[in-house]
């Protein structure tokens, strides 16, 4: 158990970069999905009930909910309600800064200033994802009725939507770590420099006799 231990506590700035690593999967990955039709369509709810969003879009919520296009079918008139809604445009440019975010990241391991960044950033979306528990509706359960005694809808009842975004708790935590972890790095390297500084200001106030 003690080699377990001492394994995993030598190896925390690895984890730290494994952290690093897979911000960036899921970034590269979901971004670059954001350039497809059906991930774009996917995201509309969220963005036309976020009042940090919703102005990207020309149509108001909750129109959308007339032209979903369900995930591996493609309806001509939805599709042209989303192009006609910027649903598509939105997407892409939310998909580069998604994937940027990750890169910035993932270069942490090299360059700790664009790692601060890319956490802080990672932070951020983060945040902004969290929001939409309390802004959208469909993160969870619908009331549709049924015979069971105590319907189960509504808070705290997430759907599969909700779910997903939950776990973003976890990212968020996941982006301070690694913008931490970078902030630690670069005060190590200013310290010796500041303490050379030190000597070489004390040196001239009290030069030896």
């Amino acid at each position: 158990m003690e080699k377990l231990l001492k394994l995993l506590a030598v190896n925390q700035s690895n984890f730290i970069h494994f952290i690093r690593i897979s911000i960036f999967v899921v970034m590269a990955w979901i971004g670059g999905l954001k350039a497809f039709q059906y991930e774009a369509d996917g995201i509309v709810p969220f963005v036309a009930n976020s009042p940090f969003m919703s102005f990207f879009y020309s149509k108001d919520a909750p129109e959308y909910q007339q032209y979903k296009n369900p995930e591996g079918k493609t309806v001509q008139r939805n599709v042209d309600w989303h192009e006609a809604n910027n649903t598509y445009i939105f997407s892409y440019a939310l998909g580069a800064v998604i994937i940027t975010i990750g890169t910035l990241t993932l270069l942490g391991i090299w360059l700790p200033a664009t790692g601060v960044v890319g956490g802080l950033l990672t932070f951020g979306m983060s945040l902004v994802t969290l929001s939409f528990l309390i802004t959208t509706p469909e993160v969870y359960v619908p009331n549709l009725g049924g015979d069971f005694p105590t319907p189960q809808f509504g808070f705290p009842y997430l759907s599969g939507v909700g779910r997903l975004v939950l776990k973003d708790i976890i990212m968020m935590a996941g982006g301070l770590i690694v913008a931490s972890d970078c902030a630690a790095r670069m005060l190590a390297k200013r310290k010796p420099l500041q303490l050379k500084k030190y000597w070489r200001n004390y040196s001239n106030l009290h030069p030896l006799q």
